[in-house]
């Protein structure tokens, strides 16, 4: 005999689902600042550190990525509803999503950055290398939306197959280093009005402070940062605005870059496939997120159902790139504080209008100019500080050390970024330079390539090895020789190209690095992956491996 599935409460004049609250309002401009200060940060590190065209970014990149916010959100919204709907109750609240910022370093240090910057080096006009450049990002992000949707039938699995340790690690790499530290630089520039508003962001945000009627704490910092920065700049002691006054108040910019796009795709499509090894980890940190941030809003009451959530952020990726952005879009990982704000629905509504008005309409221009980035970025310093503090708090105690361990590749690459900065200005052809200086930027260029998946696979590595998986371990390192031989891992040249070891060893001598880098190559590393998963082989035969105890430390998670 079957049981009939008793079918969904509907809701009760008197339980109405209360979609817009007055929680909803602070939530709006957490979750709205937050997306323009990645926007910022995009802008500013482009045309700061790689020198491209603002205009082209506001005008080309800007209104696709911001589009790509207003679809995610609008479909977060409409789930909201739906769930509502379907239990009955009138509490529900919104998934948030926004830009995601790790990808906006990624995409900047790692592919539209070097893209630019070679194809100046190729002879190409800065308008001409920055449309190369876009559309490589386009590419990258339509790769991204296209393996998101892939997985999302299957997140519960991937997150079972990838050790927490690894992906967090990899993840935190990127949050303490770059999202925190990197701001930070900015902050300091003007540190009178830039600290102001970071100590207003930590103790609102970290500490947990509660301001007079809930009070924002984002846009209170802002708006301290902004009357400190300007008022010093009314007494003659700070820069003013920066960048260049937008020409007009609005402009309606939408690109539909997709033919042109086709047509550089067919003649290029080899040198995109060698970035996919950068987009695919961000883009898999991002399903791991969003299965997490399903799993958090499930624990306050909000049961979305996971894989809708992994291809809502798909597909708003996907709409993205197809209209020119160049950053991608996941859940934000505060749905249980915007709940405990009070919001509902109206406050991704409002973003998504928002953000999407923002960037179509030129709205973003004035922002750009207006806000200061010491002001803004103090956001960023907590959101990679929350990300580094949450990888550490969703990993087990024993993990700790492999979540540690794969945050150092992302050292050697913000060492990198200061010898790039430097070695320009030396005026010395690298075979000049003494030898020990040779060897030394040699060793740090081969373990900052790839450091994303370096971070991933020395993360997961140790986690299987604290936990006794012999099998498990020697695997990871398998797959590390195999990355090496061809360069996704430890490249030793300085555009970190992916190719066989013979032309990597060619590359070096045509570039006068041969000897700097004569242990550098893909040769010597893959052996030494081997060398490594030989001995974890010995050792298991021959050594007494400790018990693994429950650890009291992290939670069990559901089954997804």
């Amino acid at each position: 005999m079957s049981i009939a599935a008793a079918p969904a409460p509907k809701l009760r004049d008197r339980d109405r689902y209360e979609w817009a609250r007055t929680g909803d309002v602070n939530a709006f401009f957490g979750l709205m600042i937050d997306n323009i200060g990645d926007m910022i940060l995009m802008t500013s590190l482009l045309v700061v550190a790689f020198g491209f065209p603002r205009d082209f970014i506001l005008t080309r990149m800007i209104p696709g990525t911001a589009v790509g916010v207003l679809v995610g959100d609008l479909i977060f919204t409409v789930m909201a509803f739906a769930l509502a709907r379907r239990t009955g109750r009138s509490d529900v609240t919104a998934m948030p999503l926004g830009l995601d910022t790790p990808s906006t370093f990624g995409s900047v240090f790692l592919i539209l950055g070097p893209a630019f910057v070679a194809a100046k080096g190729r002879g190409l006009d800065a308008a001409a290398a920055a449309e190369h450049a876009w559309f490589l990002g386009i590419a990258m992000l339509l790769a991204s939306g296209l393996f998101k949707l892939a997985c999302a039938p299957f997140c519960g699995w991937i997150r079972r197959v990838v050790p927490r340790a690894g992906l967090l690690g990899s993840l935190s790499a990127i949050a303490l280093v770059l999202i925190s530290f990197l701001p930070l630089l900015d902050v300091a520039a003007q540190p009178v009005a830039g600290f102001a508003a970071l100590i207003v962001v930590l103790a609102t945000l970290s500490a947990r402070w509660k301001l007079p009627d809930r009070a924002p704490g984002m846009v209170c910092a802002v708006g301290v940062g902004c009357a400190i920065y300007y008022g010093m700049y009314l007494a003659d002691l700070g820069p003013g605005a920066e960048g260049g006054r937008p020409e007009s108040w609005l402009r309606f910019s939408l690109p539909f870059p997709m033919a042109g796009w086709w047509a550089w795709f067919q003649l290029h499509w080899r040198e995109a496939a060698g970035y996919l090894p950068v987009a695919i980890p961000l883009a898999l940190a991002t399903i791991i997120g969003g299965v997490d941030c399903t799993e958090s809003a499930a624990a306050v009451g909000d049961e979305y159902p996971t894989g809708l959530i992994v291809a809502a952020e798909g597909l708003a990726t996907l709409v993205g790139g197809g209209l020119g952005g160049v950053i991608q879009s996941t859940p934000y990982i505060g749905h249980p504080a915007y709940k405990a704000m009070g919001a509902r629905a109206a406050y991704t509504l409002a973003t998504a209008v928002f953000i999407g008005a923002v960037g179509v309409l030129g709205c973003f221009d004035w922002i750009f100019f207006l806000l200061p980035k010491a002001v803004v970025f103090p956001i960023l310093i907590f959101i990679g500080l929350e990300i580094t503090a949450q990888s550490f708090q969703a990993t087990p105690f024993r993990h700790f050390p492999a979540v540690a361990f794969a945050c150092v590749p992302a050292l050697a690459y913000l060492a990198l970024l200061a010898v790039n900065q430097v070695l320009p200005l030396v005026d010395r052809p690298f075979d000049q330079l003494p030898s020990n200086v040779q060897h030394w930027i040699g060793s740090v260029t081969t373990l900052s390539g790839g450091f994303i998946v370096t971070s991933l696979l020395w993360g997961s590595g140790l986690a299987t090895l604290i936990d006794g998986r012999v099998r498990a371990t020697v695997a990871v390192l398998l797959l590390a020789a195999a990355f090496a031989w061809f360069g996704v891992i430890h490249s030793p040249l300085p555009s970190g190209a992916v190719m066989p070891p013979a032309a990597v060893v060619a590359e070096l001598k045509a570039l006068g690095r041969a000897e700097a880098s004569a242990h550098q190559t893909p040769y010597y590393w893959s052996a030494a992956y081997l060398a490594m998963a030989a001995a974890v082989l010995v050792l298991a035969r021959f050594a007494e491996m400790p018990e693994i105890e429950p650890d009291p430390h992290v939670a069990p998670t559901k089954a997804v």
